[in-house]
This record gives C-alpha cells, sequence and structure tokens, in this order.
C-alpha cells in the first residue's frame, strides 16, 4: 500500500471514530437544546449492544433551508416504555453533511438484559420509535438471534427482514455482510428491477467508487420498509462481506475494480467510511487500520467473535481458470502446491492471534464465529468440477456421480475406475476457506486444543446449509450454519435451475459432500439460532415472493446440534 493510499483510509477511520456522541449517566436529563427542521426518512437503528450500553442511529435531513454548512441539531430520548412516559435519558446531538447527516448516541450505564425504547425528535418532526436491548449479564438460559446476509436492491424488495422484524423477540440481528452491493444499474441481478419498482435513481446509476455514490447506495436501501422495521425492532451486530467495497475484495484489491477506476484503496477508504456512518456500529479507533472484528459476550452461554474474512488480512483468492491448460486440461501438481502454501491466509496474523487469545479467554459454553464465507469442506468430484470451470462445455455428469456415490454408501462394490471419480475431488468455491485450507485446519486444530463447542455462521452463497465441520482426522470440531441470501439470486440461477430441478440438484450435493448436512438452493429468507445449554436449534424461514412486498412464509427446516 503506499503512502497516500494509505493516509487515506486512516483518515476515513479517524473521521469515522470521532462520529459517536456519548451519553454516560453522569449527563444531566435537562432541556435539550432547540432542534433543528429536519426530516427521518431511512428511519432509526440500533446496534453492537453491551451489558450496559447500545449505539442508537438515525439520519437527520435538514427541511427548513439555511445554511447547508451549519450543524443540524436533534433530540433523542431512551424510555422504558414506548409512550415514552416514563423517559429515561434525554439530550441533544449535532450532525452535518460531513457526516452525511447521520447521527450515533453510544447510550452507556445501562442495565443488562434490559429492553428500552429510543426516537429522535426534530423542531417538527419525529422519528419512528426504535427498540432495542442490551445484552446479558449472567445466568442466561436461551439466546436469539436472527441472521442475514446478501440484500441486493435492484433484485426485491427486503421481505426477509420484514418477516423477521413481524417475530420481534430478538436479542440481536446478525447481519454478515453484503448489506449493500456496489453494482450499477445493468449489473448483477437488475434483470427486472424496473419492472419490480427497484431500478436504481439516475443519480446512482453507475457503479459505485466515490464517497458520494457510498452513500447514495446506503441512503437507496435504507428506504426499503423491511429493512427500515428490522432495525427498529432489534439491535445489529454488523459485518461487512465484499460488496460493501467491491466484488470478491481481498487486502490489496478486489475482482471489480480495476484501474481506470481508480485507486482501490481510495476506494476503500470510501466504502468503509460510508459504512460506519450508515450502520449503528463502534467503528474503530487510533491510528492503526480499521479493525471491524469484535466479541460480544451473552453472559455465560455464548461468546459471539464477529470476524473479517475479506478487508484486513485475506490474500488474493486462487482462481480455478489459472491452472486450466489450452487442451482443456487441469494442472493439479501446481493447483495443489498453490492450495498448501503455508502462509496463505485469510485471517492475517492479526486477527488471528486476536482470535486465538479471544477463544483462550472466553468462558461461554458456546463458541460462535460470526462470518462471511463457508467454512465447511465443500468438496465435488472433480470432473463436476471442470465442467463447472468450463462453462459446461463437457457433459453434465451430476446424476451419475450422485448414483454412484449412492450404491457407495449402501455398500455395494464400485469398480476401480467408479471409485476414483468419487475420490477424485476439488473444493466447490475458492473464495470460501476452502481456498484457505491450511489455516482452517489450524484454526480447527486450535478448537479442539481447547475443548471449545463451536458454532459458525456464514452467508455470502446466498444459499442455506448446514455442514459438520471435521478437521483432517475426521474428528468433528463444530457446525456451521449457512444463511440463504434476502434478495441476491442463488445458485438456481446460475446453474438456470427451475424449482424441481434445484431440489433435486441440492439432495444431490448432499450425497455427493461428505460434510454437508442439508441444503437449499434456490430460496431467499433467513436463518434463526436458538442458544441453550442443552443445544443451538438453527431455523431456515423461507419466503414465496421479492417481487412485491405482498409476500408469504412458505417453509422452514431445522436442525439442533449439542455439544460436541
Amino acid at each position: 500500500m503506499n503512502r497516500f493510499t494509505r493516509r487515506n483510509f486512516i483518515k476515513a477511520a479517524l473521521a469515522a471514530s470521532g462520529s459517536v456522541a456519548v451519553s454516560t449517566p453522569l449527563q444531566a436529563m435537562g432541556r435539550p437544546e432547540l432542534p433543528s427542521e429536519v426530516s427521518f426518512p431511512h428511519g432509526v437503528a440500533s446496534g453492537d449492544p453491551l451489558q450496559d450500553a447500545v449505539i442508537l442511529w438515525t439520519r437527520a435531513l435538514p427541511t427548513g433551508g439555511g445554511d447547508p454548512s451549519e450543524p443540524t441539531k436533534v433530540t433523542w430520548e431512551l424510555a422504558r416504555d414506548s409512550g415514552f412516559t416514563d423517559v429515561l435519558r434525554r439530550g441533544s446531538v449535532e450532525t452535518h453533511a460531513g457526516r452525511d447527516y447521520t447521527v450515533k448516541i453510544d447510550v452507556q450505564g445501562l442495565q443488562p438484559a434490559t429492553g428500552y425504547y429510543y426516537r429522535f425528535v426534530g423542531a417538527s418532526e419525529q422519528s419512528p420509535v426504535g427498540r432495542t436491548k442490551t445484552l446479558p449479564g449472567s445466568d442466561v438460559e436461551q439466546v436469539k438471534l436472527a441472521v442475514f446476509s446478501c440484500s441486493n436492491y435492484p433484485a426485491g424488495y427486503f421481505n426477509a427482514y420484514q418477516l423477521a422484524a413481524q417475530r420481534g423477540d430478538w436479542d440481536a440481528v446478525l447481519h454478515l455482510g453484503d448489506y449493500i452491493y456496489e453494482y450499477p444499474a445493468d449489473g448483477y441481478a437488475t434483470e427486472r428491477s424496473a419492472e419490480i419498482g427497484r431500478a436504481l435513481p439516475e443519480d446512482n446509476a453507475g457503479e459505485i467508487l466515490t464517497l458520494a455514490d457510498y452513500r447514495k447506495r446506503y441512503a437507496l436501501y435504507r428506504t426499503d420498509a423491511g429493512l427500515q422495521a428490522l432495525h427498529a425492532a432489534a439491535p445489529f451486530i454488523a459485518v461487512w462481506d465484499d460488496h460493501e467495497i467491491a466484488n470478491d475484495t481481498w487486502k490489496e484489491g478486489a475482482q471489480n475494480h480495476n484501474e481506470g477506476e481508480g485507486d482501490f484503496f481510495a476506494r476503500r477508504a470510501a466504502a468503509v467510511q460510508a459504512y460506519y456512518e450508515w450502520l449503528p456500529i463502534r467503528p474503530p479507533r487510533g491510528d492503526r487500520n480499521p479493525q471491524i472484528y469484535r466479541s460480544f459476550r451473552f453472559g455465560d452461554l455464548l461468546d459471539l467473535h464477529m470476524l473479517d474474512t475479506r478487508v484486513i488480512g485475506r490474500d488474493q483468492q486462487i482462481d480455478f481458470g489459472s491452472y486450466m491448460d489450452e487442451d482443456g486440461s487441469f494442472d493439479s501438481r501446481a493447483f495443489a502446491a498453490a492450495m498448501g502454501e503455508p502462509g496463505r491466509t485469510l485471517l492475517g496474523g492479526k486477527q488471528r492471534n486476536w482470535l486465538a487469545q479471544a477463544l483462550e479467554q472466553s468462558s461461554g459454553r458456546w463458541q460462535l464465529l460470526g462470518q462471511q464465507v463457508l467454512m465447511g469442506k465443500m468438496h465435488l468430484p472433480a470432473e463436476m468440477m471442470l465442467n463447472f470451470a468450463s462453462g459446461g462445455k463437457n457433459r453434465d455428469t451430476t446424476a451419475e456421480l450422485v448414483a454412484l456415490k449412492a450404491a457407495s454408501l449402501r455398500g455395494e462394490p464400485l469398480s476401480d475406475s467408479q471409485r476414483a471419480r468419487l475420490e477424485q475431488v476439488l473444493p466447490y468455491n475458492l473464495d470460501a476457506w476452502d481456498g484457505y485450507a491450511v489455516e482452517r485446519e489450524a484454526l480447527y486444530r486450535h478448537i479442539g486444543e481447547l475443548g471449545k463447542n463451536l458454532v459458525v455462521v456464514a452467508g455470502d452463497t446466498h444459499n442455506a446449509w448446514c455442514n459438520h465441520l471435521k478437521d483432517e482426522a475426521g474428528k468433528l470440531v463444530g457446525m456451521e450454519f449457512a444463511t440463504p441470501s434476502v434478495s441476491s439470486p442463488g445458485m438456481e440461477s446460475y446453474l438456470k435451475l427451475d424449482e424441481k430441478s434445484a431440489g433435486e440438484m441440492a439432495r444431490g450435493m448432499s450425497v455427493l459432500i461428505d460434510d454437508l448436512q442439508y441444503c437449499n438452493l434456490h430460496q431467499r429468507g433467513y436463518m434463526a439460532l436458538t442458544f441453550s445449554r442443552e443445544q443451538v436449534q438453527a431455523e431456515w424461514l423461507f419466503i414465496d415472493n421479492i417481487d412485491s412486498t405482498e409476500f408469504a412464509e412458505v417453509g422452514s427446516h431445522s436442525v439442533a446440534h449439542k455439544p460436541v
């Protein structure tokens, strides 16, 4: 990273770290300053709850004219009840164009495991009322989390958020990234956007590159009624994936960034700044590169560690195409050497050491890793993967391979050539932990040595998955639950599968992939996790429609996992 771009990145982080107003019990609840004329078109939100604190968020747009360089003032209130007859805290806060008129209050000195209501007030207009909740301090019997990923505005309405908001009894909402997408109006998943009323506006229709671009994209997404409803219903604990910056981001670039789009690190700095402005999150502090990874303690039941597998430390992804010869053959030896590189990392050394220490010091019955990409070993027969890599130029032998694997599982004898077809496997997704297998094995080894009860959640793929997490010796070290997308198309789209074919493919993959316990390749929705001392239960909930705001829940699937 050169000096100029590093300074840009640090400057953005430092600017963000000064954007949170801190409220403590020592502040008097006197008469606040006279608020400005504002509107609250993007609702309210809360996030990063602790046992004694929570972030409150809104965007207060000035409506009374005047000098745009002048700060805008709003009043905030925190109460025990939704009618605000018992107001506990009240104060004033300023915002301005330099932070896109976003407001953050870090309300401290609160009681653990307690629900609160909050709102913001301008001179003539009041925000919607939000509900938030602090984390429990001890003696926790149950924790309920809603898990989301991959909400693409042009692809459809965010009905999965609305469905979860209607349930409304969450301790927290985990958002695992792709909160926005960077693509232009004619880009990914935009085919029906105009038809369903989700076209990008003219002033934000290009690929987003600058701070102004990213801010406008967040503002657009936050007009969605489902997203506003869920933000108002429960506190978010969020982390970014790649599309908050650009597709397939890694520590020094991205697949969807080229030289004609300017300096990558300047773009990344802009994206990070906008993220911290628009999400109810405590931004990183200090003069080092921003670090979004952090931990949350739900009493003695659950320790949550939110990871960054994208921005801080990821080495560039390996590409199957780099190992395909002109004649279509695959250089398996060179591929294996690249995959086995001992220093290859997804987390980066600093984050990896932090996670190791956090796990060692944690005392919760469950350890939950909230992160972006699939961790389970998703290995498919090599002939299937090479057919995918060639764009389907070869004969599709999926059905044959599923039949062979099913016969093998029944104990039927196979010929040497048939066994070879099943045993020669390649990872399905090199952008996931499968592309960083050495580091994954080191993490599994550390978990095993500590004897922790591990659960991993993931997003990114747009589909629902449940995986056993097993080390190279075949020992179970934990369980992975992956959430489907809110609106982004899944495997059914890029494999051009109808509902029946997608169901058949899901069943076939569960046969072919040893550690895969369940998958759904064609439905949008979200995932609910319920932790107790005896087990964790994952439930996937699916919706029937993202083409309008009229929708229904059309199915679910549940898996229970007990401590290893």
